[in-house]
């Protein structure tokens, strides 16, 4: 069931991983793509880290809006469809950074005590 929750995170990181590999970044494509099996490990600091990757990855995004949107449009070229599916799927990576505040991955994701003998 933890793994319906985490679906937003693992579609962010695939579209990031599609953004560095049409940039023929293929480095940081296939980091973005493997990231998620990083999910596999419950602890607190995969959940923290996950969330700052993906407000990086937002940030990301809003530059590459504004870069093709100033591409476009000085080619005189239609750029509102460009700008709408770029904010949709920004928007959608930012909230996806929220997932990981859901109660139910709080417990999973929760930090571990370590006993001490």
């Amino acid at each position: 069931m933890n793994f319906v929750r985490l679906i937003p995170v693992i579609i962010s990181c695939l579209l990031m991983g599609a953004h560095f590999s049409r940039a023929s970044n293929m480095g940081l494509a296939i980091a973005w793509l493997v990231l998620p099996l990083l999910l596999l490990i419950r602890r607190l600091w995969v959940a923290r880290v996950f969330q700052i990757l993906l407000i990086i990855a937002g940030v990301i995004w809003i530059e590459t809006t504004l870069r093709l949107v100033q591409i476009r449009q000085a080619m005189g070229e239609s750029w509102m469809r460009l700008a709408i599916i770029l904010a949709a799927v920004t928007l959608f990576t930012l909230l996806s950074a929220l997932v990981f505040e859901n109660k139910f991955l709080k417990q999973q994701f929760k930090k571990k005590r370590i006993n001490r003998i």
